[in-house]
């Protein structure tokens, strides 16, 4: 027969009261009573039963993530901190993801109520009669990248456009005008703000630059397939802007596969600063997304909302991106022209320190 909650306490010669509130985490069990209950459990092999917990304390201690899909670093990287930051707080994390499918996104957060104190949301769809529609308001909620939020819950975004923006004005300061961009998905807010930062940063210096945008849909072989239709153009671009690291990566491959020097013949650059990217051939320039800090940013938000409920306002926090220099783009932040790392590409390079 398994063992009891009485049994423990008939073992620590306590009231059963007493060792149900030990295992609640109470303050008003002394510590030799606590030390006493909990070695009675261990001797006796107890496991405390969730869910009976749960309808004593009405928490789960789990937290809920819908994603709109687990493949590649960046999720990798964010569902890591999400978890990390989730550990330290005592909570367990269930993951789902909607595969950018409204519907499926809609069974996913309902087959998440009642399983979890609180629910992390990123997902196209994300709208304000979405939410509506699918989520009880009293459930702790916090959006990830949704756009501009739904008025009722916090929300989280990245500084996209900033982002996009910057590293396009780099690459025209290093003398680029020929700059093509890799979109993302159609209806992803980040895709849509990336290149809504390239094409403002090409605004500025428009009888200059030439736009050439190339569908994509943040993954690599979509990336691939853009750098070979560039390759096939004339003029080629002199430069290359994906909207996130798994394409420019696909691209880079296209580009090796040519023959091509980069960034002699071409130049290449991300966005996400994934794990790998300081590890290709030639190091991807790219703007860094604190990935993993954003994760745990948005799970100390929920804790916050599910601690402390009454105090939750529906208010958006930017995460800010950060330019990342490395070899691929053929010009440091130090550099006017891209010509003299051209000159110079067989000599040994010195580059400012940007991992660390």
């Amino acid at each position: 027969m398994s063992v009891t909650i009485k049994d423990v306490a008939k073992a620590a010669g306590v009231s059963v009261a007493s060792v149900s509130r030990a295992f609640n985490g109470h303050d008003n069990v002394t510590r030799d009573t606590c030390e006493r209950i909990m070695q009675a459990a261990q001797q006796l092999h107890y496991m405390p039963n969730g869910a009976a917990r749960s309808l004593i304390t009405r928490r789960t201690q789990t937290i809920g993530a819908l994603l709109p899909d687990l493949h590649g670093a960046f999720f990798s990287e964010l569902i890591r901190g999400i978890d990390l930051a989730a550990r330290a707080h005592g909570m367990h994390l269930l993951v789902s993801s909607s595969h950018d499918d409204a519907d499926e996104a809609a069974a996913a957060m309902r087959a998440m109520l009642g399983r979890v104190d609180g629910l992390l949301v990123m997902s196209p769809h994300a709208n304000p009669g979405f939410l509506s529609d699918n989520l009880p308001p009293v459930l702790p909620t916090v959006l990830m990248n949704t756009g501009s939020g739904d008025g009722r819950h916090p929300w989280l975004t990245v500084d996209n456009h900033g982002g996009a923006h910057a590293m396009t004005r780099h690459l025209m300061s290093g003398g680029y005008r020929r700059i093509a961009f890799i979109c993302g998905p159609d209806n992803n807010v980040d895709a849509a703000e990336r290149l809504r930062g390239y094409r403002d940063a090409l605004g500025e210096l428009v009888d200059e630059c030439a736009m050439y945008c190339q569908p994509g849909n943040f993954r690599e072989a979509s990336g691939y397939h853009a750098g070979r239709r560039l390759l096939a153009m004339s003029p080629r671009p002199e430069a290359v802007f994906a909207a996130n690291d798994m394409m420019a990566l696909g691209c880079l491959a296209a580009f090796n596969e040519a023959g091509l020097n980069i960034p002699g013949d071409i130049a290449l650059a991300g966005f996400d600063d994934v794990p790998m990217a300081r590890y290709t051939m030639p190091s991807l320039s790219t703007v860094r997304v604190r990935i993993a800090e954003f994760g745990e940013c948005a799970l100390t938000r929920l804790i916050d909302a599910i601690e402390h409920p009454d105090e939750t306002h529906a208010v958006e926090q930017v995460m800010p991106t950060e330019l990342v220099t490395r070899t691929s783009c053929g010009v440091s932040a130090r550099e006017e022209s891209p010509r003299k790392a051209v000159a110079a590409r067989d000599a040994p390079a010195v580059h400012p320190p940007t991992d660390g």
